[in-house]
């Protein structure tokens, strides 16, 4: 597999000494770089390297949803203990964990089968998941969309005063004036949206909060044999189902021209194993139109989050205002073929 450079600038910090492996009782026959990991060949089988860049307390909580979701769901990924008993060694300064290969390929999001596999078990995921509670607070997100889509105004406000004080303007920045006006007005529909759907009250019931993935795209889920696994909940945070929900639709739909049956598909097949309310429909609704690419690309470049090529930046600008169209029908249809179906 393919990896970027900037997972290649990553991978060299890996430190991959014999003595780091052997603290986890591991003899290692090979090593290959797969995006920011290494695949590990061992004496235990197929292992995944991986040098953590958070808290311990944060990989805790990570152990401890998997170890809680895995009560009731087992098709997720696992931590390998080391000698002493720990899910991480310290080695060199840095944190390093070993967890288990799941056997799969990743999700074809293409393939109509897989995506209904994929959206069965998120269902599955999230019902296994209900009740989780943890000390770090910062992993709550639940009842934070309406002041998060404030402040998402305020940033792309301060990034057209940036324009306007750029004399010589890039193509860029061309492409973001004429498009940033509808895409601030869109934030304040979804923030109207929301506060009609009564988003704090759904928030609010305890069977609508769950564990949220938060980045549910399709090299995180593997299929194999016919079910869905799900790996690297480094993202996960604790919110309503529909919040996991937009992501995954998100992911889908923006590479396959805004396809309304997608997203149909993912909610139908969603229901087979969970279930969605009239409320939680009109909450998703109101994330799905925010516009998440626009405003991230916009961040990014503005506040400089990526070290990438004002081409890559250009290009990437370029496609994602691009589909407006696409992504308004889309949206008019989830409106009128979706929401008002419930």
């Amino acid at each position: 597999m393919a990896y970027r450079y900037s997972d290649k600038k990553y991978l060299i910090q890996y430190d991959l000494c014999i003595e780091l492996f052997k603290s986890f009782d591991l003899k290692v026959h090979d090593v290959v770089p797969i995006r920011n990991v290494y695949m590990v060949s061992t004496n235990k089988g197929e292992k995944i390297l991986k040098k953590v860049e958070y808290t311990i307390e944060e990989l805790n909580y990570i152990y401890d949803l998997l170890s809680y979701i895995r009560n009731r769901f087992p098709r997720v990924v696992n931590f390998s203990k080391n000698n002493n008993g720990d899910i991480c060694t310290i080695w060199k300064g840095n944190m390093y964990c070993i967890i288990d290969v799941v056997d799969g390929t990743e999700c074809n999001f293409n393939n109509p089968v897989e995506l209904s596999i994929a959206s069965k078990a998120l269902g599955q995921l999230h019902e296994a998941s209900e009740g989780f509670k943890t000390d770090l607070k910062s992993k709550y997100t639940n009842g934070n969309l309406l002041n998060t889509f404030k402040r998402r105004i305020q940033e792309m406000e301060f990034f057209k005063n940036i324009v306007a004080i750029h004399e010589k303007k890039t193509e860029f920045d061309e492409i973001f004036v004429q498009n940033a006006d509808y895409y601030i007005d869109e934030i304040k529909d979804s923030i109207d949206m929301l506060d009609k759907a009564g988003y704090y009250k759904l928030c609010s019931e305890d069977d609508k909060v769950v564990i949220c993935h938060n980045d549910l795209a399709y090299h995180n889920i593997l299929i194999n044999n016919g079910e869905a696994y799900f790996i690297d909940f480094d993202y996960a945070v604790i919110d309503i189902k529909v919040y996991d929900l937009c992501n995954f639709i998100n992911k889908v739909i923006k590479n396959f021209a805004f396809d309304i049956d997608k997203a149909k598909l993912i909610i139908d097949n969603y229901c087979i194993t969970n279930t969605l309310s009239e409320r939680e429909l009109k909450v998703l609704n109101a994330m799905l139109n925010f516009p998440h690419d626009f405003y991230t690309i916009s961040r990014d470049y503005y506040t400089k989050r990526k070290e990438w090529d004002e081409n890559v930046f250009l290009d990437r600008m370029k496609k994602k205002s691009g589909y407006k169209e696409d992504r308004k029908e889309f949206l008019e249809n989830f409106n009128r073929n979706i929401c008002s179906k419930k």
